[in-house]
Parts: C-alpha cells; structure tokens; sequence
C-alpha cells in the first residue's frame, strides 16, 4: 500500500483532534474506533472481507503499513472468521498513541510536552498542517450538505467518526442537530462500514457478548441447545496485547 493516501485510521484521529486544546475528543470510544478503521482500510485494500458478521482474511499479503499489518497477522493467526465486534472489543492498548507518534514521525502533528496538576508529564499533539484536517472535514461537509453519495472512504470514515460519537465535536449544539443526523444516515452507503460502525457501537452497548440471530453456529451447542460462551479472556481469539512499562507519562485525551 502506498503511503501517498492517508489511512481511514489517520483520518479518523486527524478528525478527533481538537486543534485548540492538543486533545482527542471521545477518546474511549476512538480507541475501538481506530480498531474499526483498521478492518476497513484492511478489506479496502483486498486483506479481508466480511462474512456475515465475522472478518474473514481473504489474501494475508502485507500491505506495507506496518500497523495494518500487525493486525493483519493477528486476523491471519486467528485461522477462523472473528465476530466484529469481538475484534474491536478485544485489548487495544497503545492503539491511539501508536498513531499520534506515527502521525508525528510523518509530520502532521507535533507534540507539546506539559505537566498535569503541575507535577505529571503530560504529551499533547498539535496538527503541523492544517489544510489536511480541513480537506478531511470538507469531504464530511459536502457529503452531508449535498446529499450525493460518498466514495466508500469518506462514508466508511463518516460511519466510524458516528459510531464513536464525533458528531457532537464536529456539530456542536442544537444548529448542528440536523449535520449529525444526516452523519448518522451516511452510515448505510458503505456495507464494511456500516458494519464495523455497528459493532464499535455495540461494543459500547455492551451487546459484543450476544451473537446475533442472524449468525451460523460457531460449534456444538451446550445443553438446552445453547452455543457456549466465550470466555472474557478469549475476545474471539484475539491474543491479549501486555501493558508496557510504568504510567511515567501521561498522554493527554
């Protein structure tokens, strides 16, 4: 994959990023929704497709980027379709401050080193360019206000940036009511999309347990003709990621 486009993943981060404060806004939600825009850009480049409600890996060749790659491998591993939602509910620790210093490395943020309450180091990232996040959000704007429908990355990266609540930073108050409704509805233009969109927002519904009705039996049923649950340790077979070192520092949301 060529790095002359930005990934939905950047853009959704680019999107997240208030550029008077440093911070990412919704950034619990922005961290399922960053494991989202990994499944898209992956199935917008051939590596994956769905199936159903699971993710199944339909050609495990790298891509080039190093971070899709890894969770390339991690499907591939996997040797079984994944539920969605088991995917982006699995741990994700270190996602979004993977892609703020990727960002950083590739110039289009810079970090302002502070302190929080006067004592702990804080980190907050400033956009270098912002004609960048501009043309991102313009792509958002012409989509809601014309109606004409999106290429698939802008209304994949329009149900992504709905699913984990951007809309209300994007269009803020009761003027900005009848944008994030019609954000909402760009959800349906784009199949991958709408379903990681979904499974981010079932995710944090807490419905990621409950297959859906829809969904073929993933093995033999349990007594009453129950399929048997999964562990909570074992999110679809998605190995747990290990914290790294001590909170020395703080990243600023």
């Amino acid at each position: 994959m060529g790095r002359s486009r930005r990934t939905i993943p950047e853009e959704l981060l680019l999107l997240a990023l208030d550029p008077a404060t440093g911070t990412t806004a919704q950034p619990q939600s922005l961290d399922l929704g960053l494991a989202g825009a990994q499944l898209v850009e992956l199935a917008l480049a051939g590596r994956i497709a769905p199936d159903g409600d699971r993710i199944a890996v339909v050609m495990p060749r790298p891509t080039g980027d190093p971070t899709l790659d890894s969770a390339l491998e991690l499907l591939r591993r996997r040797g079984s379709p994944v539920r969605a939602v088991h995917w982006i509910g699995g741990p994700r620790l270190g996602l979004r401050q993977t892609y703020l210093s990727h960002l950083e490395r590739c110039g289009m943020v810079h970090a302002v080193a502070g302190q929080m309450c006067g004592v702990l180091p804080t980190t907050r990232y400033q956009a270098t360019d912002t004609a960048i996040s501009r043309e991102i959000r313009s792509r958002l704007d012409s989509a809601i206000r014309t109606g004409v429908p999106p290429d698939p990355r802008t209304a994949a990266l329009a149900a992504l940036a709905h699913a984990v609540g951007l809309g209300k930073h994007l269009y803020p108050g009761n003027e900005g009511r009848s944008s994030r409704s019609r954000l909402r509805d760009l959800i349906r233009h784009d199949p991958m999309g709408g379903l990681v969109a979904h499974a981010v927002m079932d995710v944090q519904n807490g419905v990621a347990a409950q297959p859906r009705r829809s969904a073929a039996p993933a093995g033999p049923a349990g007594p009453g003709g129950r399929q048997p649950a999964r562990s909570a340790a074992d999110p679809g077979g998605v190995p747990l990621q290990p914290r790294r070192g001590s909170m020395a520092r703080a990243v600023a949301h």
